[in-house]
């Protein structure tokens, strides 16, 4: 299981999550998403401690604590869910539609 870390400064890097987390156990890796187009960070990292009971101490003193200025958003993650509804449109949104008139007005 991991760990969900939101709301985190644009400026924040893996080596200052690592820092903070650790405080609480031995962190096994942290994952910081970057944004495609831009290369900066998106926001949320996600952290894997090393056991359950260090997740659940970094959660209790980390949730809501403000860091370089943000509230965190700290809580264990949801596991990604395979729906199988991928694709451009996902969620059977997509489709359909057609020519913007009906044939029988006319």
């Amino acid at each position: 299981m991991s760990i969900y870390v939101g709301n985190l400064s644009y400026q924040v890097e893996q080596d200052d999550l690592k820092r903070v987390f650790a405080e609480y156990g031995t962190v096994k890796s942290v994952q910081l998403p970057l944004d495609r187009e831009t290369g900066r960070v998106r926001g949320f990292a996600f952290v894997e401690m090393g056991s359950e009971a260090e997740e659940a101490a970094a959660i209790e003193a980390l949730d809501s604590a403000e860091w370089m200025g943000r509230n965190l958003k700290v809580n264990k993650a949801k596991p990604k869910s395979d729906s199988g509804s991928g694709g451009r449109w996902g969620n059977n949104r997509g489709g359909g539609g057609g020519g913007g008139y009906s044939r029988d007005r006319y």
